[in-house]
């Protein structure tokens, strides 16, 4: 027999994603009941209780979100009615009105929201944004003072300020006017402004309480417009950069965001705003599926394989991962590592000459971004690989600090990071010898501004919520915020929570994936955060093909057999070139994408999951107590069974002329031969030999069961 395991011939890079999958409960009498109440199918019922709807009322709510019954803005905002006041009294005073925006997408297209909206209400409007590169997230006493000396008599900050203690506590001194707009959480110790708008601070029962900081600005300027009865012409421009900002930033689509942003998804193509057209055509909204892929950080970055002959100049209707991944990356890149007026610029320009000088810079420092965020991630994996890895079960949560890294892409790179190790992650690069600046990404279970306060006593400046954050710290520092960051982490995570989680919708076979289901999940958009795209699970599928293509993508077939009948389908599996090859069965996860190809739609499936089958994995893990027998295949017999040869059981079969197939689980090559040393090593995902091993796993299941 062979006695050396398969693994000291054929060690691949890496197994599978390392990931836990959470499949909700599946309530097939109650999701059957509530289909026939609001006439829609079994599967999409299901989908709904998933998310957390139990009657007819919540799933119209849902389905339909213009029948919601919205309260006056005025009702859920304690200080709207002050801002309104102070904004109207600037504006017939001719008070130099200055905003104080932020360099990610969600405070440019704040920005950009309220200086269209206040110029065209007649105000005198300016505004500035920190740099990032120089000073940080959030209004600055050095911003403050510049306002005073320029004669500013009302700040308003837009998705920043709530922690602004010291600059707006200066902005009183000089005798400005502070209104602070922000949606980030509520530090202890509110700063000293006239008025404070933020979502964290009203109910929670609130439908305005899931607004990102475009979605403030966008509730001041237009209970502005209406009190000041001019409205008209405004309203559809802001709605357009509400939507933008909303999906870019990830807010969750839920409440007014869900309403509004499946609105303004109706209005974007045709948006009569030079700067979203522009970026329409420059940045390629297109044809979803094999030929579009975007990148967005928080989400899970994704390179770009487009092929420029597919875009869609005058697309009918966007979904929000066309913006998400198409559109927003433009945006942030600029505030990443370029200059955010530029944006600025794009989005409140009238004229569609400036609209797309503007749009082709951003795409031009978008793809500089993607290549700066590819080499960092590379050297960020090495280091921790050398030096973190072994650590993780312990430490729980990952801090990487190293030099000449950019910090305007850190945050993509971070959550890259929890992607691949499943850990909260804390990255940083030196501004000079004495500082670091980072950014966190974290998992569900992990808090990252309750973290980041835990540490408040050793950091500069700090913000965020509870799935990112940003922060400075001086270098001497760093040990002590390592150890005090483990420390929390070990208080609130288990060695359970150390891998990325991945929540699964209903279990699918391949023969029901079809156009019809794919038109009736569109009832869900728009999908996005809190009402995340279905994702489906599909049991013990063949690989038939796999190639890398791009950079670093699986492109794959995948079949199943039901009733006799081989079903098969294309997927994608986006920067998972670490796991190629896939071996040739497997338990897949995945949501459904529309691929337009030479004028054809298709049903593709994007892989965010794969895991050796449940059989498979059970056999492997724990060999039956009898653990060899005979079988018949093609009418020839055979003998099977599992073997401890090294660190792992290994299945070897051999047939009647003394021939021996050796396979170890996650392999995708076997060796074969009557020895080790004359041995060839084969693909086991071929067909000749994937048979086999399926029929022999079945002979030694049937011993199992009788055993």
């Amino acid at each position: 027999m062979l006695d050396r395991p398969v693994s000291e011939l054929s060690k691949p890079r890496r197994r599978l994603p390392d990931q836990r999958w959470q499949i909700y409960p599946q309530k097939p009498e109650f999701a059957q009941n509530l289909a026939v109440l609001t006439n829609l199918s079994p599967i999409i019922s299901q989908l709904l209780i998933n998310r957390g709807m139990e009657t007819p009322e919540q799933v119209q709510a849902f389905l339909d979100p213009e029948s919601l019954v919205l309260p006056s803005p005025l009702e859920d905002f304690p200080d709207l009615a002050i801002s309104l006041e102070l904004l109207q009294n600037a504006i017939a005073s001719q008070t130099k009105i200055a905003i104080c925006g932020d360099y990610d997408a969600d405070g440019m297209t704040s920005t950009a929201l309220l200086l269209r909206s206040l110029r065209t209400l007649g105000a005198q409007v300016d505004y500035a944004i920190p740099s990032r590169m120089h000073e940080g997230y959030g209004i600055n006493k050095r911003i403050v003072e510049e306002f005073h000396s320029e004669g500013v008599g009302l700040i308003l900050t837009v998705d920043n300020g709530i922690s602004a203690f010291e600059p707006v506590a200066r902005a009183r001194e000089l005798g400005l006017a502070v209104i602070i707009t922000d949606h980030h959480d509520i530090p202890q110790k509110l700063p000293p402004a006239n008025a404070i708008l933020n979502p964290k601070l009203i109910a929670e029962s609130s439908p305005y309480r899931g607004v990102a900081g475009v979605g403030v600005a966008y509730i001041l300027a237009v209970s502005l417009a209406q009190q000041l009865g001019q409205t008209k012409g405004l309203i559809q421009p802001m709605l357009a950069l509400f939507t933008l900002g909303t999906i870019a930033d990830l807010a969750p689509l839920t409440g007014v965001n869900r309403r509004w942003v499946k609105r303004g998804l109706q209005h974007l193509p045709k948006s009569n705003l030079p700067g979203i057209q522009a970026l329409i055509q420059v940045g390629g909204v297109q044809a979803r599926g094999e030929e579009r892929a975007g990148e967005q950080g928080s989400r899970g970055a994704r390179e770009e394989i487009s092929n420029p002959k597919s875009k869609v100049q005058n697309p009918k209707s966007l979904k929000p991962e066309d913006i998400g991944f198409r559109l927003g990356p433009r945006i942030n890149a600029i505030g990443r590592i370029g200059n955010p007026q530029t944006v600025i610029e794009l989005l409140t320009t009238d004229d569609m000459g400036v609209a797309l000088e503007r749009a082709m810079q951003c795409e031009q420092i978008n793809a500089s971004r993607q290549e700066m965020c590819q080499q960092i991630e590379q050297e960020a994996i090495a280091y921790v690989e050398a030096e973190f890895v072994t650590s993780l079960q312990d430490n729980r949560v990952l801090i990487v600090v190293q030099p000449n890294w950019h910090h305007g892409v850190i945050g993509i790179v971070a959550s890259r990071l929890v992607e691949r190790y499943g850990v909260p992650v804390f990255i940083g690069t030196y501004e000079d010898e004495g500082h670091i600046r980072g950014s966190a990404r974290s998992i569900p279970e992990f808090h990252v501004f309750e973290a980041l306060e835990y540490c408040h006593d050793l950091l500069g400046k700090f913000g965020g919520h509870k799935a990112a954050g940003g922060f400075s710290l001086p270098a001497e520092n760093l040990q002590m915020v390592r150890s005090r960051l483990i420390e929390f982490a070990n208080q609130c995570l288990e060695p359970q929570h150390l891998k990325p989680l991945l929540k699964i919708d209903a279990e699918v076979n391949l023969n029901h994936l079809n156009q019809q289901l794919y038109q009736q999940l569109n009832a869900l958009h728009p999908c996005g955060m809190d009402n995340p795209d279905p994702v489906f699970w599909t049991p013990n599928v063949q690989v038939v093909e796999q190639k890398i293509v791009g950079k670093g993508h699986i492109k794959l077939t995948v079949a199943q057999i039901v009733d006799n009948q081989e079903y098969q389908i294309k997927a994608i599996a986006w920067r998972w070139g670490d796991y190629f090859r896939l071996p040739s069965r497997v338990d897949i996860a995945y949501k459904l994408r529309e691929n337009y190809f030479n004028g054809n739609t298709s049903i593709e499936l994007e892989l965010i999951g794969v895991r050796l089958p449940i059989q498979i994995q059970q056999f492997f893990v724990s060999p039956p107590t009898t653990s060899s027998t005979t079988f018949e295949y093609k009418q020839r017999q055979y003998t099977c069974g599992f073997y401890k040869n090294g660190i792992e059981a290994e299945l070897r079969i051999k047939n009647s002329e003394g021939k021996v197939l050796a396979m170890q689980p996650g392999h995708i090559i076997g060796l074969l031969g009557t020895n080790r040393q004359n041995a060839k090593e084969v693909d086991i995902s071929q067909p000749q030999y994937d048979n086999i091993i399926q029929a022999a796993l079945q002979a030694l299941s049937v011993l199992s069961a009788d055993s």
